[in-house]
């Protein structure tokens, strides 16, 4: 069975409506800004209408270490019964992040990984996997992760991790994307979903979102646009990614 987005849209704008699945789960419901005119942003593969639904489960597990935007997002797709899943936990690993006040918004599992008291990364990536399978989780979102994660982590779930960049890769891998882009010189810019390997930003591609740069952009202005469009591709990318027969035969 598809999900079918709502009339004129092909993408995450206006999740703010809950369904019934998820009214128990949240109290409060999260605006995400408006996109930019369609006829400014090119995205590929396009939005579907309506989003494939696996006939396995998505029980999604989140990797954050900020804000948390990106997991709103998500959350808010499935609240409004756009995306078929499961927000079954969130991970972070900076005591302060809003991701975790944003997570209690929905009821959501939020668990406290700081890296600073692990040996290694490996120590830290087989907590992670302890915690994802305690939850039940069968597909990993890195949304903010700053974090390189190891072959520990990847082996636990292989090719059921994602991760979203602000930049068209494979240009731009790495810390501070959107900086890269201007300083380059380049005429659009973007964001990425892709299925995370052990190299840093690399692994198949599985949806981007093409901005383009302002004649007056700077990092502050683009990375805002390319946020937007972040938020609109990564509930559809999950879609995508877990509906492949890959994740079917599993």
């Amino acid at each position: 069975m598809d999900t079918q987005w709502p009339e004129g849209r092909g993408s995450g704008e206006g999740l703010g409506s809950a369904c019934p699945q998820m009214q128990q789960r949240h109290h409060t419901q999260i605006s995400l800004p408006p996109a930019i005119a369609m006829s400014d942003v090119l995205i590929s593969p396009p939005i579907p209408k309506v989003l494939p639904t696996p006939a396995r489960p998505i029980r999604l597990g989140i990797l954050a270490s900020g804000n948390g935007s990106n997991m709103a997002a998500i959350a808010a797709a499935i609240a409004a019964g756009q995306l078929q899943a499961t927000l079954e936990v969130v991970i972070y690993n900076n005591p302060g992040a809003k991701v975790a006040a944003r997570a209690a918004e929905y009821g959501i599992p939020a668990v406290l990984l700081n890296h600073r008291e692990f040996a290694s990364r490996e120590a830290l990536d087989a907590a992670i996997i302890d915690t994802l399978t305690a939850h039940g989780v069968n597909w990993v979102v890195m949304a903010g992760w700053m974090r390189r994660v190891t072959q520990v982590l990847i082996d636990a779930f292989p090719r059921q991790m994602l991760n979203i960049h602000p930049s068209l890769l494979p240009s731009f891998p790495g810390v501070r994307a959107v900086d890269q882009a201007i300083a380059a010189g380049v005429k659009v810019a973007g964001c990425t979903v892709h299925h995370v390997e052990l190299a840093v930003d690399s692994g198949p591609t599985i949806m981007q979102a093409v901005v383009p740069v302002l004649p007056k952009d700077t990092a502050t202005t683009l990375q805002a646009r390319i946020q937007q469009q972040e938020h609109r591709i990564y509930p559809a990318a999950i879609a995508i990614a877990a509906a492949a027969p890959s994740f079917h035969a599993r």
